[in-house]
């Protein structure tokens, strides 16, 4: 913990701030960046919604408080992100947040950046039949493998929430595939 705190001070003194976020970069652009594609599932996308978070994480260093870790609240601010791109995407198209999932998914198959197969598509699909919410928590346990405690801190919700969450979720998409 004390390293971190050291590293936030380098992050937030002038004299050091460009080569700690360069470090910062390093260490974060490729997780985050799976956490963001996860989500909105383009690459492009996921690419903009990337640069748009470490811009926001850059304006708002000065307000992180050391509540949480460093890496959860950059979490946070990737997750919401990514959410508000998804509303946005949708509201710009005129369709529900679920119609531009699935559009989304309808797209992967063309995508080049998409290295699945008919059983990742069809996972894809099944997941994109939950709500948002169990979306979100089964793909950050099934596809980053974080644990609950992890995810609490990023989404600010209780542990057993996210495991009833997870498990239902495991549910849906197991009759989904079970009868698509």
């Amino acid at each position: 913990m004390q390293d971190e705190k050291a590293f936030i001070s380098e992050l937030l003194n002038p004299k050091t701030q460009n080569e700690a976020f360069r470090k910062l970069l390093q260490l974060y652009q490729k997780p985050l960046y799976y956490h963001i594609r996860n989500m909105v599932l383009n690459h492009d996308d996921a690419d903009d919604v990337l640069q748009n978070t470490f811009i926001k994480i850059f304006a708002n260093l000065k307000n992180f408080k050391g509540d949480s870790k460093l890496y959860s609240w950059m979490y946070r601010i990737a997750t919401n992100e990514a959410i508000t791109f998804m509303q946005q995407r949708a509201k710009k198209q005129g369709i529900s947040n679920e119609e531009a999932q699935q559009k989304a998914i309808n797209k992967l198959e063309s995508d080049v950046y998409f290295d699945g197969d008919e059983i990742q598509l069809k996972l894809q699909k099944a997941i994109a039949t939950l709500p948002d919410k169990q979306q979100l928590v089964f793909k950050m346990k099934y596809f980053e493998e974080l644990k609950y405690e992890e995810m609490s801190e990023i989404l600010n919700t209780s542990v057993g929430a996210l495991k009833s969450s997870y498990h239902i979720a495991v549910k849906k998409i197991e009759d989904f595939l079970h009868t698509n």
